[in-house]
């Protein structure tokens, strides 16, 4: 089968088309055909280097948000979610449930989190804290591919009236997006909420979450071109962070108190607008990195007015199913940006890297 693979760090040019063995699915495993992956900053992040996940290895297969058919099931095994990241690419074994039931040509979106399934939190339902994790497109081989080996516990059906395309922007973002504002930020009616980078994928998603929610929503893009887009996903207001002044917007809008609650996936170069739009005691929950990996800000001032600084960490797999039930049963959409084939995956990433897009970038095998 045909892969794009990277095997060293570098720019878009390190992306090669490679053949490889076509996989067969062991226990509790399931084959999926490709149909669309959607693109993330941690494909570009990775390909760069150095790796941010643990388990981590070269030749590298990217891509964590999948839609596809089954293409075959392997057989039953002992019903434990998990995955060794150090398997060469293989995703483990994975707990049967309620996608065991599916056969060869059913519609599936995978989920990319593999748990071991073995260590205490696991056992205790916290997998998104199961410190040797796989995730499929980060440490184990993802869906930039005709085929992907997927845990039968990873896969969830598509209702029949959703294209395979839609399914598969949703993953990442929405479910970064839901962990981050309802798990980590509690958002409540009424508050007002700033959202950074309106046009990224997950803000997106974001930005539709903080409105159902009944929050006052706040959002800076980057130049005006992305304003009407931005207003269209449901923002009240929208900042040209390169030409105003966020702060005082934000301040401006709630009569000089500072939002609620702020969103950050961004990083040091919208750290401290999003310390500075806070009311006092406001949430900044933070779960990004694009431009950098450290922040400083006055202590003084944070603890002064009694900020909280909120790290979002890895979901569980009971959010992703929950996630998925609330986004079909909506009106929720999540834009698309542009499509590639496989072959192209380069200029794809190319194409994130140039800030230019607004929505989801998919790849086509």
């Amino acid at each position: 089968m045909k892969v794009v693979l990277h095997r060293t760090h570098g720019g878009p040019d390190v992306l090669q088309m490679a053949d490889v063995p076509m996989p067969d699915p062991g226990a509790d495993e399931v084959l999926v055909r490709v149909e669309a992956c959607g693109l993330n900053h941690l494909d570009v992040l990775q390909r760069r280097g150095p790796s941010l996940i643990p388990g981590f290895s070269l030749p590298h297969v990217s891509g964590m948000d999948i839609a596809g058919t089954i293409a075959a099931v392997g057989p039953a095994g002992d019903g434990r979610p998990g995955a060794d990241p150090a398997s060469n690419g293989r995703a483990g074994k994975g707990r049967t449930g309620g996608a065991s039931a599916l056969a060869e040509g059913a519609r599936v979106v995978v989920n990319p989190a593999v748990p071991c399934g073995n260590c205490a939190d696991c056992v205790a339902g916290a997998d998104g804290r199961c410190a040797t994790a796989g995730v499929i497109g980060a440490n184990l081989a993802g869906g930039y591919a005709e085929y992907v080996l997927v845990p039968t516990a990873n896969v969830h059906q598509v209702p029949d009236e959703v294209d395979l395309v839609d399914a598969a922007v949703v993953p990442t973002i929405w479910m970064t997006a839901w962990h981050a504002l309802v798990e980590i930020g509690k958002v409540r009616l009424g508050e007002t909420v700033l959202i950074h980078a309106a046009g990224s994928g997950v803000s997106t998603a974001l930005i539709q979450l903080a409105k159902a929610a009944g929050a006052r929503v706040v959002t800076t893009v980057g130049s005006d071109a992305k304003v009407e887009y931005a207003r269209g996903l449901g923002a009240d207001v929208v900042v040209n962070s390169t030409t105003d002044d966020v702060v005082a917007a934000v301040r401006e809008v709630t009569g000089g108190r500072g939002a609620d609650l702020v969103l950050d996936h961004v990083g040091p170069a919208t750290w401290n607008t999003g310390v500075y739009s806070l009311a006092p005691r406001g949430r900044l929950v933070f779960f990004g990195n694009t431009t950098g990996n450290r922040a400083e800000f006055d202590l003084v001032y944070a603890y002064h007015f009694g900020l909280q600084l909120l790290g979002s960490d890895p979901y569980d797999r009971r959010e992703f199913a929950a996630m998925l039930d609330a986004y079909w049963a909506s009106t929720f959409r999540t834009p698309i940006d542009s499509e590639f084939p496989l072959a192209d995956a380069a200029a794809a990433q190319e194409r994130m890297e140039s800030r230019r897009a607004t929505g989801k970038i998919v790849l086509r095998p």
